[in-house]
């Protein structure tokens, strides 16, 4: 069964416009996945959210603006993910490290396959599209970093710190897609710790305060 022959909702079903668009978001996130945006048609959204296509260009004016708003959507959730990884109160550098990579376990994992509109998007040619996903990428590194920054107690530059972030986050969102790809055979939460093994041991060779000059510049 295609995502266009899934069951629909019944047509004419009056639903106030909140949640219209909510149910033309699911829909359309549920094509989008199955087909990637070049192959999905706004007839096989409407189809499988039980509207006319009309009644979707009310609220979308075109196949781009759905996606847009799915995008922005799972962008912010990415970013909501990682920011409470960050932000829980009482956490040591170590637990840090271990509730980022699994916030992106977290996201990589949910059902609806939102992951793929941010990290395997076929419309990256698209400048709206690059935009958002560079946006939300650099705003989870920045926050990542600045989180190294405090945890070393300034045994960083900012430079350094952000390096690190973004090998952190490409570490975590690869590992995850792969754990996915491969069937999740292991447990969620098992492959996130395995994962956060290892990136707190290459965390942990990494100086703090006064340190930092001879650690890090070094050869050492």
């Amino acid at each position: 069964m295609t995502s266009s022959q899934a069951p629909t909702v019944q047509r004419h079903q009056r639903l106030p416009r909140v949640a219209r668009r909510a149910q033309l978001l699911e829909a359309a996130q549920a094509v989008f996945a199955a087909a990637g945006y070049h192959a999905a048609a706004m007839d096989d959204i409407a189809e499988r959210a039980g509207v006319s296509k009309p009644v979707l260009y009310q609220h979308f004016p075109g196949k781009l603006e759905l996606y847009l708003a799915l995008l922005d959507k799972h962008c912010t959730t990415l970013e909501t993910l990682v920011s409470d990884a960050l932000g829980a109160p009482g956490q040591s550098a170590h637990s840090r490290v271990f509730a980022t990579i699994e916030a992106y376990f977290e996201f990589v994992a949910q059902e609806d396959g939102a992951f793929r509109m941010v990290f395997e998007s076929d419309l990256t040619s698209e400048p709206q599209v690059r935009n958002r996903i560079d946006a939300v990428t650099d705003t989870c590194a920045e926050a990542i970093a600045d989180a190294i920054i405090e945890d070393t107690g300034g045994g960083l530059k900012d430079d350094q710190a952000l390096l690190m972030a973004v090998a952190l986050a490409g570490m975590s969102q690869v590992s995850a897609r792969h754990w996915l790809a491969q069937g999740a055979t292991v447990p969620k939460d098992v492959a996130a710790r395995l994962v956060g093994r290892l990136a707190w041991r290459g965390a942990t060779g990494f100086p703090t305060g006064e340190a930092r000059e001879e650690s890090v510049d070094g050869a050492g």
